[in-house]
This record gives C-alpha cells, structure tokens and sequence, in this order.
C-alpha cells in the first residue's frame, strides 16, 4: 500500500478550524520561506506563521487526533509527527513537482501527510499529485479527511484556478523507516487484528502478534 486515506475529523471540526484560521487577522508568509532550494523554485502559497500562537494551537490538535487514530499508528508506526504547518493557495498558486527533505531541523521524513480542510467543491485545481509505482495518482478529499504516503513520493500540488486551498501538511519519522517493510507490519496487524474480531484470542493469534512484535523489534529503529 502505497498511500492511506481516512477521515481524521468531522466535517464540523474541520470547519471550526477552518474559521479560525482564516481570520483576516492571522499572520501568513511566503511558503518559499519554509522550502528547500529545490522545491523553493517550484513552490508558490503561503504558510501560517508556524511561531503564532493560532498555529501552535491547531498544530497539537492535528497530531493529538493522527496519534489518536488506531488505524493511522498502525499503518505509519509514528515516533516523532513534525514540522506541522497550514498552507493556504489562492488562485494561479499551486506547488511544482518535487520531493521533500530526508533530514529537516525538525525530524526525518518517512511519511508525508496531507489534512484537507476546504471542501473541494469551493475550489478548482489543486489535486495532490503523486508519483508512485502504479503512475500518477491525483486527490482532492473532502475536508477533514488525510492522506499518508511515502516521503519518498515526487509529488505537486496543481495551479488552483478558482477559490482558496486550505490544507494543513506536515511528516512522520517512523519507528521503520523502510515503505515496504511498514506494509508487511501493517498487513500482519491488520489481519491479526480481523482475526481476533472475528474468533476470539487463540494460541495461534499469540503467535502472530509474537512475531509481528518481534519483527517490528528488528526492524524498528
């Protein structure tokens, strides 16, 4: 599996947010500030001073809620949810191709995610485009839903051509740093996890979860 995508909060709770962070009153920069200098040639928004208080607020609400989510823990194994920021696009922005820092002065990035929180009918353009091993992926997801996928991923966001794209983005190190070795766990989880809401603990279940622990132990950094 090369991406996931969940509902991380209620449409109500990402309209809240929303509101509050579209205040005229907030205090947005260039999203060049923030960027490498690959991507700062291709990167044209703008961020949400990570520093103000508005930012710091409903950055903790977003990593409370992916920490707080079964599914999300199992599928990224987190260690350290980071560099958590807000992007605003207006018209004729948008982000080039390109692919996100290994080492940040905040973590390393295995996971890249993305919390959408404008409805996509307010706005043309601005698809998530993703380079994977199945070709180019595009979405746009309905407010208060996330996407997880590989850091590893070249990826852009298109031109919007009419209205505003809210997004709130940010990285995962994870525990395993390798992509093919988180969908074995998360797979072996997942079914393990089936199985003992279908029939019940057994001996043989005992196993499995001995040899997921024991796998993610090697593996796990």
């Amino acid at each position: 599996m090369e991406h996931l995508e969940c509902q991380l909060i209620t449409p109500e709770e990402a309209s809240e947010m929303r509101n509050s962070l579209l205040k005229p009153t907030n205090d947005w920069k260039d999203g060049k500030l923030t960027a490498g200098s690959h991507a700062a040639a291709v990167k044209n928004n703008l961020q949400l001073d990570r520093k103000s208080n508005l930012s710091i607020e409903r950055s903790k609400d977003v990593v409370e809620a992916i920490e707080a989510s079964p599914l999300l823990k199992s599928f990224t194994l987190p260690k350290l949810i980071h560099g958590v920021m807000f992007t605003l696009s207006h018209s004729s922005q948008g982000y080039g191709v390109h692919i996100d820092n290994t080492y940040m002065p905040t973590g390393r990035s295995d996971l890249s995610f993305t919390l959408f929180l404008s409805e996509p009918e307010t706005y043309r353009g601005g698809e998530l485009s993703i380079q994977g091993l199945q070709g180019e992926q595009k979405f746009k997801l309905a407010a208060g839903k996330i996407l997880i996928y590989p850091s590893t991923s070249l990826h852009s966001v298109e031109t919007i051509t009419f209205g505003k794209r809210l997004v709130c983005v940010g990285w995962i190190q994870s525990y395993v740093k390798s992509n093919e070795d988180r969908n074995i766990l998360f797979g072996l989880d997942a079914g393990a996890k089936g199985l003992i809401a279908n029939h019940g603990r057994s001996a043989e279940l005992d196993l499995i979860f001995q040899a997921y622990s024991n796998l993610l132990r090697r593996l796990g950094s």
